[in-house]
């Protein structure tokens, strides 16, 4: 049977002595900076609400709310009863487990309050950090495919890969999939509303379109990705991404409505 090589990609990216650097570490760097430079290009469209030393200030708040949410999202949605019995292991996140809602969720409390120290529109900024989004999720989904994790389900299909974590059975390249549709597809389309419809004029779109995007996508692809082995299919065919992207896809449902309704 016909299957793509698995490519033999070192998770490591660098090592000198007793440190290390991983691409999974490398994909969250890459994301921040790319986006806090995309920001800095968009600011320039929100009619001066936004200013490019915002943006500057917000790039450390922004990194602790992806990191702390991501990783005690993935505690608590993921394995919580592991991280009860070895609570050292919340702080290991070089062993990789970091969820996307979680995330959110930190990046979403950091951008309030951030907005209320800085007397900044909270909709305005959250929309250019949603424009940006989509890079470093490009960025995480390739380190996730570097790394053998989050692989596909099995499958017959002629691209088909034999992870080295999965088993001697193909299986879908699940962690591309997002990359193509959370990371690539829904930047260019945000992209384009921002060019060509002027989307950051009706605040909470571009917030809207995100969220709603990312999640019909994650949805989407959980039907390709191999369900976390501890979990398994939650409520009939549902996953727990699942379970997850369906408040995502309706918050940006709400988001999209209240943007126009204001228009």
């Amino acid at each position: 049977m016909f299957a793509l090589p698995f490519p033999a990609v070192d998770p490591i990216a660098l090592e000198i002595g007793p440190l290390t650097i991983r691409w999974y570490s490398l994909a969250y760097v890459f994301g921040l900076l790319l986006g806090w430079k995309y920001m800095i290009f968009l600011t320039r469209k929100t009619a001066g609400l936004i200013k490019n030393k915002n943006v500057d200030d917000f790039l450390l708040w922004a990194t602790v709310g992806i990191i702390a949410g991501g990783r005690l999202g993935y505690v608590f949605f993921y394995k919580p009863l592991y991280f009860w019995q070895e609570p050292i292991e919340i702080f290991s996140v070089w062993h990789g487990g970091m969820s996307f809602h979680g995330g959110v969720l930190g990046v979403l409390t950091v951008t309030i309050l951030f907005c209320r120290k800085h007397d900044i529109p909270f909709l305005t900024l959250g929309d250019l950090i949603c424009a940006a989004a989509p890079i470093g999720l490009f960025f995480g989904r390739i380190a996730n495919f570097i790394n053998g994790e989050l692989y596909g389900r099995t499958t017959d299909v002629t691209w088909g890969i034999v992870f080295p974590r999965g088993g001697h059975e193909l299986r879908h390249p699940s962690q591309i999939y997002e990359a193509a549709l959370e990371g690539l597809f829904l930047f260019f389309v945000l992209m384009l509303m921002i060019k060509y419809f002027c989307a950051l004029k009706y605040r909470g779109l571009i917030t809207g379109c995100f969220f709603a995007g990312y999640g019909i996508s994650r949805f989407f692809v959980e039907f390709f990705r191999e369900p976390d082995a501890h979990l398994g299919f939650l409520i009939g065919f549902l996953t727990m991404g699942q379970i997850l992207s369906l408040p995502v896809i309706f918050g940006g449902i709400w988001f999209i409505r209240n943007s126009l309704y204001r228009s």
